[in-house]
């Protein structure tokens, strides 16, 4: 049986019939006969005669099927598509459920950073457990899989740097740590904490970036090394593991010290950029090497040919901006050590406080509190205790603000004096992606793993979520707060500026076409109000459906050229 539709005119006028027909044989020819003719119905009933006599099933609407579970779908599908688009599954290696759960585990870290115990947990309340086929992932899997993964970093690594990196690039490089807890960890120690957790074992590690700050690699070192000790496990990653020897490393003062440059110079090859302490500025100002007067008419002037740094470029920097910060931070921290020390000079001239052991020591514990000790003159005897500014000492030190020097082996030919700075103000690119690892996206902080092979897993697990976090911060930035075109820097030295485009969006706090403006974590929240519903029918049939997505939702998919897919393609 079939539904037809006979058009005849009458009169100038069309008629339409619609007719409910079934063919026959009969003597060896097809005949037709008409069953009924349904003209008077409603077009939709039509439909449904016609779907019916398709093969298709029908229920009442609002009977007789019901949602049995809706997951949370969207953050997890555009995070896999942007790793997907980057090729991180192929990165890793060959299919396998180790590397299936390696996956999982860096699109966790990048959507709901937690412990390996509530990760395996958390994505089950998202599509991502069911897709990737890690549903019955146990801790001991996971760790299996993390162990597989550390297995493949350096060759994950090497990769990494042939897709982003060639000789004659800039290599950046910095060192960061994070706290441990408990005691069994066998790279815990106590060290320099950049975490502000002094007194707490720790572990360091060093992230390397191509000049954009995307992150290539990682290296993990106990708690207590030192940064001129990474930094030549840095170079030795370039030259042997990357197999490139013309490249540039930028590394701040503290990296590159003088004895590692002596070291690099024996390589050939491979250039630096870092910058002076200031001891050496100071130096370099009482030798008349470096003038105030060289910054009458501008904010950066070069300095070739020194003794104390042959064959080296310096580029001398004052910003006033900086100088004025300097100033008021000085002046504050000068008021605070005052402070600190009128208390113990009221002691001493009360009576309350003798001896001139005593007045020190407690004079010692306050003095240096705000490293302002060198500022001030003490008199302390057995019975009287003062103190003055050393006015001199102020006013040297004042005269320097806001100066900095740029040291290079770079030439002219490759990178002028501009170049030079903007390589080394690069470093705050590698900042933003230690700040992405630690607190802002990634929690890669604290650690909790006791053997020395899962921390370092745990933390290129880290990197490489950092890694698909890089390209999903830049492809999202019309929606969120993001700068999408920083103006041209046409003063290497001067403060950087925000476009007046962005500058609308923070004002504002909406995008181009009025939606609210995110920021990286909020677009996330959004994307998991996408969600993907089990529909079950009379019968027991099942469909899988996508919520109607937002406009907002469907532009982060555009923005990374990803259609939304229902199920993630674990393969």
């Amino acid at each position: 049986m079939h539904v037809s539709i006979t058009r005849r005119h009458y009169k100038d006028k069309l008629y339409e019939t619609t007719l409910l027909r079934r063919s026959y044989r009969e003597g060896g020819k097809v005949k037709s006969e008409t069953l009924a003719n349904l003209s008077h119905l409603p077009p939709e009933t039509i439909a449904l005669i016609r779907q019916s006599l398709a093969g298709k099933t029908h229920v009442e609407a609002g009977v007789d099927w019901e949602i049995e579970r809706s997951l949370p779908h969207g953050h997890v599908a555009a995070v896999w598509a942007q790793a997907k688009a980057l090729g991180l599954a192929e990165l890793m290696g060959s299919p396998s459920p180790e590397r299936d759960l390696a996956m999982a585990l860096v699109i966790a870290r990048v959507l709901r950073p937690a412990s390996k115990l509530a990760t395996t947990r958390w994505w089950q309340t998202t599509t991502l457990a069911s897709d990737l086929a890690v549903s019955d992932a146990s801790t001991d899997d996971v760790y299996a899989a993390m162990d597989w993964l550390a297995e493949r970093q350096a060759d994950i690594e090497k990769r990494l740097a042939r897709r982003h990196v060639a000789d004659g690039d800039l290599v950046l490089y910095d060192l960061s740590s994070s706290w441990v807890e408990g005691s069994h960890c066998s790279l815990a120690a106590r060290g320099y904490s950049r975490d502000g957790k002094t007194g707490r074992a720790q572990i360091e590690y060093g992230l390397m970036t191509d000049a954009a700050g995307r992150p290539i690699s990682v290296e993990v070192f106990a708690g207590n090394t030192a940064d001129p000790t990474a930094f030549v496990s840095a170079v030795e990653v370039v030259r042997q593991r990357f197999g490139l020897s013309q490249v540039v490393m930028v590394g701040d003062r503290g990296m590159i010290t003088t004895a590692r440059i002596e070291a690099i110079k024996g390589l050939g090859g491979l250039g630096w950029v870092t910058s002076l302490r200031a001891p050496s500025i100071r130096a370099l100002a009482e030798g008349g090497a470096l003038q105030l007067s060289l910054f009458d008419e501008a904010n950066l002037a070069e300095i070739t040919d020194h003794p104390d740094y042959p064959g080296e470029r310096l580029v001398a920097c004052r910003n006033p901006a900086l100088a004025a910060e300097r100033a008021r931070k000085r002046a504050e921290l000068l008021d605070a050590t005052e402070a600190l020390l009128a208390p113990i000079a009221a002691s001493v001239q009360a009576g309350r406080l003798v001896g001139a052991d005593k007045i020190g020591l407690r004079v010692g514990k306050h003095i240096n509190r705000h490293k302002m000790a060198e500022h001030f003159t003490l008199e302390i005897t057995n019975t009287s205790f003062a103190y003055r500014r050393d006015t001199p000492a102020i006013d040297a030190e004042a005269a320097l603000d806001g100066i900095y020097i740029v040291r290079t082996s770079v030439g002219a030919d490759r990178l002028d004096a501009g170049a030079v700075v903007d390589a080394y103000k690069g470093l705050k690119v590698v900042e933003a992606d230690f700040r992405s690892l630690k607190a802002i996206d990634l929690d890669l902080r604290p650690i909790r793993h006791w053997t020395e092979a899962r921390v370092r897993a745990h933390v290129f697990i880290c990197m490489l979520a950092a890694y698909v976090v890089w390209h999903l911060r830049r492809a999202w930035a019309p929606l969120c707060f993001t700068d999408e075109q920083p103006p041209p820097r046409t003063d290497p030295v001067a403060p950087a500026r925000r476009s007046p485009k962005a500058q609308t969006k923070a004002s504002t706090r909406r995008v181009g076409d009025n939606q609210p403006a995110h920021s990286f974590a909020t677009l996330l929240d959004e994307l998991a109000t996408l969600t993907r519903n089990t529909i079950v029918f009379a019968g027991g049939v099942r469909v899988d459906k996508l919520s109607v997505p937002t406009p907002t939702q469907r532009h982060t998919f555009e923005l990374i050229n990803a259609t939304i897919p229902v199920t993630l393609n674990a393969k």
